[in-house]
């Protein structure tokens, strides 16, 4: 017999059984990543605006021996180190540096690395610096919302967000133009390499989409690596994969977040996963409790309602697994591995 609470028909018995994904997390903590030689400019406990400077990024990073002498008694490793003219009996060479942050000490000297400045590393959103570790990284709580993907390539990269293509659509090359130069755009079920390339080589910040081959990310990852040794290094891009690498639209929740956010500034960071957002003034409804989507097999990407549970059913190669019952808009019911759906929580 149905239930009702608030004038809702309670779910079909089951879906309790069924994984819940949650789509968005409130004020999470990003981690934005430093290479050792990377300079950073605040300190735990400050405050930071969306944009606000937190490091000084270095290129093509070199590490010199510096006597002791010059470095002092008290230094530790992480400290920033300037020459300050009383570096005595260095070799001057190549190799040396005027500055940079001590990695360690040896018998008589200290390691340090520096090199040329290529950027600054901003701040995605607005947040409260929580620890500042000197070639690791730095914690910051920030004040936005967050769309967890799974998979980010570069960044962190902030821009006005453009809708491109829907949730089944594919973003095209002939589609992109100086025009989004600074924007994030989601580039619907999937995008290729050369794509993405042609992408960061027009200005584009971002892209959002729901999945890219693991070939193409790799295309794309030595394309980055290349372009950030290169003489003139490009501005921050990242590539935010929402589902994984196998071709499937984006979950019907996220589109509908990503339309209510079109033309507002939003962030991509790398860890976790994630789009940032200030909540919009007119959130986008919420799914159904009943919504259920098929995250792996044949029917990848299929959403609809859940009817409840169908027991063991076999499925490929003789295996018997618990499957439950999913409306999906066709004659009969999609019969699914309870470990191949998810419901959004």
């Amino acid at each position: 017999m149905t239930t009702r609470q608030r004038g809702v028909a309670a779910p079909a018995p089951g879906l309790e059984l069924v994984a819940p994904r949650t789509l968005v997390l409130g004020t999470p903590v990003a981690w934005l990543a430093l290479t050792p030689g990377d300079r950073p400019l605040v300190a735990a406990g400050e405050s930071v605006l969306a944009g606000a400077p937190l490091a000084e990024r270095v290129r093509r990073g070199r590490v010199a021996a510096v006597p002791a002498g010059a470095v002092g008694p008290s230094a530790t490793p992480g400290d920033w180190w300037l020459d300050g003219g009383r570096r005595r009996g260095v070799r001057r060479s190549r190799s040396a540096v005027d500055e940079g942050e001590l990695l360690f000490r040896a018998t008589d000297t200290w390691q340090v690395v520096g090199g040329e400045r290529d950027g600054l590393l901003e701040a995605p959103a607005a947040g409260i610096v929580r620890a500042v570790r000197p070639g690791s990284g730095i914690s910051l709580a920030t004040a936005a919302a967050a769309l967890i993907g799974t998979i980010v390539t570069g960044g962190p990269a902030r821009g006005r967000l453009e809708v491109l293509a829907d949730a089944e659509g594919e973003l095209s090359r002939g589609a992109l133009d100086v025009g989004l130069a600074g924007a994030i755009v989601v580039a619907g079920s999937r995008v290729d390499a050369e794509t993405l390339t042609r992408a960061r080589a027009m200005g584009i910040r971002g892209v959002v989409v729901a999945a890219v081959s693991s070939r193409d990310l790799r295309e794309f990852a030595a394309s980055e690596a290349r372009q950030r040794a290169s003489f003139h290094p490009p501005a921050p891009f990242a590539v935010l994969v929402l589902e994984g690498h196998l071709r499937q639209p984006i979950a019907s929740p996220a589109i509908a977040l990503l339309l209510a956010l079109a033309g507002r500034e939003v962030a991509i960071i790398g860890d976790p996963p994630a789009l940032l957002f200030d909540p919009p003034a007119v959130p986008p409804p919420p799914p159904p409790i009943d919504l259920v989507r098929v995250r792996y097999g044949p029917a990848a990407g299929r959403e609809g309602r859940w009817l409840g549970l169908a027991g063991r059913r076999r499925f490929a190669a003789g295996v018997h697994l618990e499957a439950g019952l999913v409306e999906a808009g066709e004659a009969r019911p999609l019969v699914v591995p309870l470990a191949d759906l998810e419901r959004f929580a």
